[in-house]
């Protein structure tokens, strides 16, 4: 969708439309960077861990300066979403403050302000268009992009036995949900964008097809569960004004009915991934990880405010739940404002007429709500509050064009006897 653009006397005051600079794709390009994170798998050159954490946490301030750079007059737009991520943020200071955390939680804070920050001088060119979804499928189709080339350099690396042979990143280190996810999301993205007319076949296939296999090597369940959910959720908000959205939830209901029952044994070897059923049933041993830490005894204050932002694990063992997580670092507080996120999200999506705007904020809202149940993320700086950004933006209604005062013009003065002239 093409933001119109104001005419040559417009003046871009808080809340009108104006042409997007580039360099607020650099800037979005540096909050990606920044969150892909420093874990993952071993990579074919050996990365120091505190020399990816400098590039991503420079990545971060470099992306604060060129916001602030390119909206020095700090014109930003009211956004609900950016407001309830300050208010968290005013909570996970609070809670990092007795440093239960360590000195980290306050970096992290500190991180969390920079991010939160630029996402404030980014609205002002949130206005409903597709702009930011674009810079999104680029930017991380330029990590997948990383991941294929790791993947045709070293075989195995990328598939390690340690990950159970699911695709990692051999360049930089990113793990199998981490790819799943990426891939997931610029898929229904580009799936949307096509069903809309805004992107040809030849374009979307670039995307899509390689997208795809990398999703099938990573053998993410998660990843594929929310892009079936997300996409079915988008499409049907689309059925009833577009033909095209008819024909593809039709055909691709066919498809995926014959893949179903053609194909029912690979389909459950791959989803089940080699696991028994024991360990499958506890979702791979995170099931006893939730219930160590929601009985642990915790007063009303940490009950209340969490223990402070850190590294999402719990004795040492990863969380893998946003609910959670936010629950032990942010408490029942931080719970309440990330869910009352997601409400508000999805309840202005609901209440905007069908568009395809709408449908790729539904799509990109519920894959994160569904990746919440065994990933974490929605309480700190994190791909999945630049998702629910890009819903935000989407979300956001055009903003109209103030035209510039033209100048008043005094008037000449005409003598007297002039004018007496001039009626004669």
């Amino acid at each position: 969708m093409r933001a119109d653009h104001p005419p040559e006397n417009a003046d871009l005051t808080p809340g009108t439309v104006g042409r997007t600079p580039r360099i607020v794709g650099t800037v979005w390009g540096l909050l990606i960077l920044n969150t892909l994170g420093s874990a993952g798998a071993k990579t074919i050159v050996p990365l120091p861990r505190s020399l990816i954490q400098m590039v991503t946490m420079g990545a971060l301030v470099t992306a604060f300066a060129l916001a602030l750079a390119v909206n020095t007059r700090l014109r930003i737009r009211p956004s609900a979403f950016v407001f309830l991520l300050t208010l968290l943020l005013m909570l996970s200071v609070i809670s990092s403050a007795n440093l239960e955390s360590g000195f980290g939680a306050l970096f992290r804070c500190f991180r969390l302000t920079l991010f939160v920050g630029t996402l404030w001088l980014l609205t002002r060119w949130w206005d409903g268009g597709m702009t930011f979804v674009r810079h999104h499928i680029r930017m991380y189709l330029a990590v997948l992009g990383t991941v294929a080339a790791g993947l045709i350099a070293s075989p195995g690396a990328a598939l390690p036995d340690l990950y159970g042979g699911r695709l990692v990143g051999a360049l930089w280190p990113l793990t199998p949900p981490q790819i799943g996810q990426y891939a997931a999301v610029i898929i229904g993205l580009t799936v949307l964008l096509l069903l809309g007319r805004q992107t040809d076949r030849t374009s979307a296939a670039v995307v899509i097809v390689p997208s795809l296999v990398l999703l099938a090597l990573t053998h993410t369940r998660t990843a594929t569960l929310g892009l079936l959910v997300g996409l079915a959720l988008a499409i049907a908000s689309l059925i009833l004004t577009s033909g095209a959205a008819r024909r593809f939830f039709t055909r691709a209901t066919l498809i995926g009915t014959v893949a179903a029952v053609g194909f029912a044994s690979a389909l459950q070897t791959w989803f089940l991934r080699g696991q028994s059923q024991e360990n499958f049933s506890s979702l791979t041993g995170r099931a006893k990880v939730w219930h160590a830490l929601l009985i642990e005894p915790r007063t009303t204050t940490r009950f209340l405010f969490g223990a402070g932002l850190g590294d999402k694990s719990f004795d040492g063992l990863p969380i893998d739940n946003s609910w959670l997580a936010v629950y032990n670092e942010q408490g029942l507080i931080g719970v309440v404002l990330v869910a009352a996120v997601l409400l508000v999200l999805g309840g202005v999506a609901l209440l905007r007429p069908p568009s395809l705007a709408r449908a790729c904020a539904i799509f990109l809202i519920s894959y994160c709500a569904i990746a919440s149940y065994t990933e974490a993320g929605l309480g700190d700086a994190s791909p999945y509050l630049l998702h629910l950004a890009v819903a935000a933006s989407l979300l956001a209604t055009p903003a109209r064009v103030t035209p510039r005062s033209t100048p008043e013009v005094p008037r000449r003065r005409i003598p007297r006897w002039a004018q007496r002239s001039e009626a004669s």
